[in-house]
Parts: C-alpha cells; structure tokens; sequence
C-alpha cells in the first residue's frame, strides 16, 4: 500500500489507536498531521514518531468545533490540502444508565460523534478536490450492544450510521468507510484494567471477549485504515469494517 506524498490527517493520534494509525501512515510514505488536545500532547507524539516521514503539528480539541475546523485548518495550509482524513478521537467510559449523567453523555457525544462530522464537514472541500476519503474509528460497540456502555454504544453507534449517510451524500467524489475495533492493546484500556478490583479478571474477560482469544495491536488497527484507504479499497465505501476477533460474530 503505496502513500508517497500523501496528504494525511489522524485526530486523536497523539496516543492510543491513532498514534498507531499515523506510525502506519509515516512509514508508508505519507506526509501526517498530528492531532491531540494541547500542543504539548502533540509534540510528545511527535518525538516519538521522530524519523518516520514528514509531520505537522494539529493540535485542537476535537470535541468543539472550532477546534475541528483548526486541526483540518492547520493540515490543509501545512501540505496544501488533503487526500486521507481518519478520525481517531475518541473517549469510552463505562457506567450503569442510573448513574450515566448528563456531563457524560455530553462528552461522548462532543468527541465520539460530532467531532467526527464536523472535521469531514470541515475537510470535505479537499477532499473532494483529490477525490481523497475518510475513514472513521467507531467500535465494536458501534454495531451491538454492550451492558453497561449504553452513551459509548450510542455514540459510536451513531459513528457508523453517519458514514453510510455520508458516504451517499458525497459519492462518488470521496470514500467514507469505518473501522469498528474491538478490545485494543492501549493505554486507556490498559488503565480500565488497572482500576479493576481484579485486574487480571478484567484483563481474562477482555481476552476472552473475542472468539480470537485475545486483544488486539494497535498496528493490526492501523494496517485495516491503510487498507481502506487505499487505491485497493477504491470500490469500498460506506462500509464498516469489524475489527474484533469475532466478537460480532454473534453469541
């Protein structure tokens, strides 16, 4: 998968699955625009990835939308535009509905689903000008239900559904698709074990989640966008692509 001079922007991709996705983006050529929340979050990620390609800086709370609008800003003035968005930002928190307050579905909602829409809606003119695509991170949670993650399951839900619309509404200027992972080895999930009262119970549970019997790389995440993509994925669009071990598979 060929991306020489690509022009490339990851949100959320300062930690997590989208530092994953724009290592893999790097390393296939492409020029990636790094996105977090603070300038400081951005320029750790960047050190990291030091030495992989060309990056610019992003930074901008994609939970708002003038911060979506500066990220895509900030990427289409630094390379002139742009072929590939992939939105990765994203937050997950697990609570009962009982105790699923108003600030916590907001929060979901802001990152998971709006930002989501309104960095395509910010970047479409591009887009659309090099018949580029989008790829949008949901979840495994997107396509079921899960007990205990009714916001996250609503919001990445929503994520999915989006891109089917979208991807009809912009055909055949421009490829919307997303990637609904399942359980991914990162530091938020690393940490939802950790405050377990059992964390090596939780961490059995997640491994055991997947018919796959255990938790995926971030890499393997990353390798899927790169794919879809992809001039190999160019008759793909409005599709979303589990990622999961099989956990959709059915029970």
């Amino acid at each position: 998968m060929e991306f020489t001079d690509k022009r490339v922007l990851v949100t959320g991709s300062s930690r997590g699955i989208g530092f994953a996705i724009a290592e893999a983006f790097l390393d296939a050529g492409a020029r990636v625009a790094i996105n977090g929340k603070t300038e400081q979050s951005v320029g750790v990620a960047m050190e990291k990835l030091g030495g992989r390609g060309e990056m610019v800086a992003a930074p901008g709370d994609i939970g708002t939308v003038s911060g979506c609008e500066l990220a895509v800003k900030t990427a289409n003035d630094a390379f002139g535009g742009l072929d590939v968005l992939v939105n990765s930002a994203g937050i997950g928190a697990g609570r009962p509905i009982e105790d699923s307050d108003e600030a916590m579905w907001d929060d979901h909602v802001d990152v998971n689903l709006k930002g989501t829409f309104f960095c395509c809606r910010a970047a479409l003119p591009e887009l659309r000008k090099a018949k580029g695509n989008i790829i949008n991170i949901s979840s495994d949670a997107g396509l079921m239900g899960v007990p205990g993650l009714t916001v996250y399951c609503a919001s990445k839900g929503g994520v999915v559904n989006m891109t089917r619309a979208m991807a009809l509404e912009v055909a055949p200027d421009v490829r919307v698709n997303s990637v609904c992972p399942g359980y991914v080895e990162t530091d938020m999930i690393r940490r939802s074990i950790d405050k377990s009262p059992d964390p090596a119970a939780r961490e059995q549970m997640m491994i055991d989640y997947a018919p796959l019997k255990r938790i995926s790389t971030p890499a393997e995440i990353g390798q899927a966008v790169l794919y879809l993509a992809s001039s190999q994925a160019r008759f793909i669009t409005g599709a979303a692509l589990a990622i999961d071990g099989g956990s959709t598979a059915g029970r």
